[in-house]
């Protein structure tokens, strides 16, 4: 069985760039009273902003290169790849529960949180005990990048409580929970056993 198959390399590599471009071609449409530093992404998403299209199409294909990449990536565990199906689905709900153009909303601040929880633990819950497994799978890198994400929301929360850096913050920590599964993606591409399998059936 292939570690990892073509479309989740695809799915995986276009979620980054897409959020990003997302963002910043949202960002642009708004013009100068959207300030990237102060303000969420969800702000670009909201009903009524010049964006919101833009930012909306973003945050839904992301949504779904997650769960693509999900489906694709065999050499992860089932509950791994169930986490990181359940960030993307989280991503498609956001789309359907947009926050207000005026602030904050309950509904979208749960359905968000959730997918980032889900997002965090999921390159733990993915990790394979097995010392041969692909780098981006094994426990210390799993531990490290979920570590790495948590200490990002935790920066995030301490911003939104002090009315500070939250777009920047926010973004940091989108980023790196929309890269990460490209990160693995490539390593078990590089993986000796994949490279090994392909040899076979060539």
């Amino acid at each position: 069985m292939r570690l990892v198959t073509w479309w989740a390399f695809f799915s995986s590599g276009c979620a980054p760039v897409i959020l990003v471009a997302g963002w910043a071609v949202a960002a642009l449409l708004e013009g100068p009273a959207y300030d990237s530093a102060t303000q969420t992404i969800s702000v670009l998403a909201a009903y009524g902003a010049a964006g919101f299209w833009v930012m909306t199409a973003a945050l839904f294909a992301v949504g779904v290169c997650h769960l693509v990449t999900a489906w694709g990536l065999r050499a992860a565990t089932r509950a791994g790849r169930m986490a990181l199906a359940g960030g993307g689905l989280s991503a498609l709900a956001v789309v359907l529960v947009p926050a207000p153009s005026s602030g904050g909303d309950l509904r979208h601040g749960s359905v968000a949180a959730v997918g980032f929880a889900l997002l965090a633990v999921w390159p733990v819950l993915a990790a394979q005990r097995d010392g041969a497994a692909p780098w981006g799978l094994r426990p210390t890198p799993s531990m490290l990048a979920t570590a790495l994400m948590g200490i990002a929301a935790a920066w995030f929360l301490f911003e939104v409580r002090h009315q500070g850096v939250i777009g920047v913050t926010e973004r940091v920590v989108t980023f790196m929970q929309s890269l990460w599964p490209f990160v693995v993606v490539v390593s078990c591409l590089r993986h000796p056993r994949r490279r090994r399998l392909t040899a076979e059936h060539t």
